[in-house]
C-alpha cells in the first residue's frame, strides 16, 4: 500500500482525502453523540425538576403533617421498582423521618456525594447514583427549610435506561447516516480526482503518440497548471529533432570531408607501381572502410536516440521475403510475424539488421530458412522488447567461433561472397538501440540468430 501511494498521485490524493473524510466524520459523530446525550440528560433533568418543584410546593402548603406531602399524579411512582422514585426526608428530627414513593418499595435513595454534585443557583444538586437493583439513576435533590414545619431533603430520581436507549439508537442512526455519507463522499472524491487528473492522462497519451511516431508534437488545450509542461515538452521534442538533424548533417559533412582526401591518396598511389604505393593504397582502403563503418555507427546511434521513430517489422519482413525469394529461389524462406508490432527505431536500421541476418542465413542454408518474431515480457516501465529469430539448416557455426563472426570484417569462410560486415553491423545497431544479437544452435541443424530489439506498446 505504501508503494502504491508513493507511485500514484491519484491514489495519494484519494487515500488522503478518504482518510480525512473518515476522521472528520468520526469526530463529528462522537461530538454529536456527546451533545445528544447532554440534551437527553437535560430533558430528563427538566422533567425531574418539574416533579421536584411539585413536591416542594406540596411541602410548603400549610398542613398539619408536612410529611404527608408527596402526592404526584404519575403512575410510574406507584409501580414497585419502576425506575421512577421520590423521597422526602425530614432532617431536623432524630431519627430522620422518611416518606417515599411506593415505587421504592422497601428501598431508600442515597444522597449525592458532596464532592460530585455542587448545588446550582436554585439550590438543586444533580448527578447519577446506583439505585435499587443496582440500576443507574439520574437524581435531583434539594434541601428546603419550611420554617416551623421543619427542614426537608427532597429527592426525585429516574432510571437512565431511557436516555441510554435513546443515545444508543442515535448512535446507530448517525452511524448508518455517516457511513452512507462517507460512501457518497468517497465516490465524489474518486470522481473529483479522476476528473481533476484527466489533463495529465491526456498529456501522457499525447506524449505516447509522439514517441510512437503517430504525432509530431503534444497537441490540445490544457489547464493553466498543465499547459506550461505541455509547451516545455514540445520545446524538448523540437530540440531533440534539431540535435538529431544537426548530427546527421555533421556526419554527412565529415564523410564528404574525409572521402575526398582518401580518394586523392588512392588515385596518387594507383599512379605508381611500387611497394610503397601499394601499401599506401591498401591502408587508404582500410581507412575508407573504417571511416564508413564508424560513420554508419554514428548515424545509427543518432537515429536510435530520436523521439518518435517507429517501423513495422511485419511489412518490412514481408518485403524482404519477396526480395530474397527471388535472389535465392532454391531456399524455402518463411516468415512469421505478429501484426501491430512496432519497432522503436528507424525503418532503415531495422532493414539493415534483419536484411543482413536473413541474407547471411540464405547464403549458408541448404533448403530452408525460418524467420519468426515474438514479443518478450515487459522488463520494466515502458521497456518493451521483441525477439527476431532466424534459423537455417546450413552447416552452422561452432560455439567458439561465434564471437569472432560478429567482429567487423571477420570472414570465417572465403568460399561465400560478402565483406564480413553483415553480422557486425547487425550487432552494433542492436547495441545502439539497447538490444543485442546472439548466435546459437538452430533446431533446423544450422545457425540460429536471435536479435532482441525495443518495441512500442500495441494500440
Amino acid at each position: 500500500m505504501r508503494r502504491l501511494v508513493a507511485s500514484s498521485i491519484a491514489t495519494r490524493l484519494f487515500v488522503s482525502s478518504a482518510a480525512a473524510c473518515v476522521v472528520i466524520l468520526t469526530v463529528a459523530g462522537l461530538v454529536l453523540t456527546a451533545l445528544y446525550r447532554e440534551t437527553a440528560e437535560a430533558a430528563l433533568d427538566e422533567q425531574l425538576g418539574v416533579y421536584l418543584r411539585a413536591l416542594v410546593a406540596d411541602i410548603a402548603s400549610p398542613r398539619d403533617d408536612p410529611t404527608e406531602a408527596g402526592q404526584l399524579a404519575e403512575p410510574q411512582f406507584e409501580l414497585p421498582l419502576s425506575g421512577w422514585y421520590w423521597q422526602i426526608t425530614r432532617l431536623d428530627v432524630s431519627p430522620a423521618d422518611i416518606k417515599a414513593s411506593r415505587s421504592l418499595f422497601a428501598s431508600r435513595l442515597p444522597r449525592l456525594p458532596q464532592s460530585d454534585a455542587e448545588p446550582g443557583q436554585d439550590g438543586r444538586r444533580r448527578g447519577n447514583i446506583s439505585g435499587p437493583d443496582n440500576k443507574s439513576l439520574r437524581m435531583l435533590e434539594r434541601v428546603i427549610n419550611a420554617g416551623d414545619q421543619g427542614q426537608f431533603l427532597i429527592q426525585v430520581a429516574a432510571t437512565t435506561q431511557t436516555v441510554d436507549g435513546q443515545v444508543a439508537q442515535f448512535e446507530i442512526d448517525i452511524g448508518v447516516t455517516f457511513f452512507l455519507l462517507a460512501l457518497l463522499l468517497v465516490a465524489a472524491m474518486a470522481f473529483q480526482v479522476r476528473y481533476g487528473l484527466r489533463p495529465l492522462r491526456q498529456l501522457r497519451r499525447d506524449v505516447v503518440a509522439v514517441r510512437r511516431g503517430q504525432a509530431d508534437a503534444v497537441a490540445g488545450e490544457f489547464p493553466q497548471e498543465v499547459a506550461p509542461l505541455a509547451e516545455e515538452l514540445n520545446l524538448l521534442i523540437g530540440a531533440n529533432r534539431e540535435i538529431v538533424e544537426r548530427a546527421r548533417i555533421q556526419v554527412g559533412n565529415l564523410a564528404h570531408a574525409l572521402k575526398t582526401p582518401l580518394s586523392v591518396i588512392v588515385n596518387e598511389a594507383d599512379s605508381e607501381d611500387s611497394a610503397l604505393a601499394r601499401k599506401v593504397a591498401e591502408q587508404a582502403e582500410v581507412m575508407r572502410d573504417q571511416v564508413q563503418f564508424y560513420l554508419d555507427r554514428a548515424r545509427a546511434a543518432t537515429r536510435a536516440g530520436a523521439i518518435g521513430a517507429a517501423a513495422d517489422p511485419a511489412d518490412a519482413l514481408a518485403a524482404m521475403a519477396r526480395v530474397f525469394g527471388k535472389i535465392y529461389p532454391a531456399i524455402d524462406l518463411k516468415v512469421d510475424c505478429p501484426e501491430n508490432l512496432r519497432f522503436r527505431g528507424e525503418k532503415q536500421d531495422f532493414d539493415d539488421m534483419a536484411g543482413n541476418l536473413i541474407d547471411n542465413s540464405c547464403k549458408w542454408a541448404t533448403r530452408e530458412v525460418r524467420v519468426s518474431v515474438e514479443e518478450l515480457p515487459a522488463g520494466g516501465l515502458d521497456r518493451l522488447f521483441f525477439r527476431l529469430t532466424i534459423d537455417d539448416d546450413g552447416p552452422g557455426l561452432p560455439a567458439d567461433r561465434r564471437e569472432d563472426a560478429m567482429r567487423r570484417g571477420r570472414r570465417l569462410d572465403e568460399s561465400k561472397p560478402g565483406s564480413g560486415l553483415g553480422l557486425s553491423i547487425a550487432a552494433d545497431l542492436a547495441i545502439a538501440y539497447g538490444g543485442k544479437l546472439e548466435l546459437g544452435d538452430s533446431p533446423l541443424g544450422g545457425l540460429r540468430a536471435n536479435l532482441v530489439l525495443p518495441a512500442l506498446p500495441r494500440d
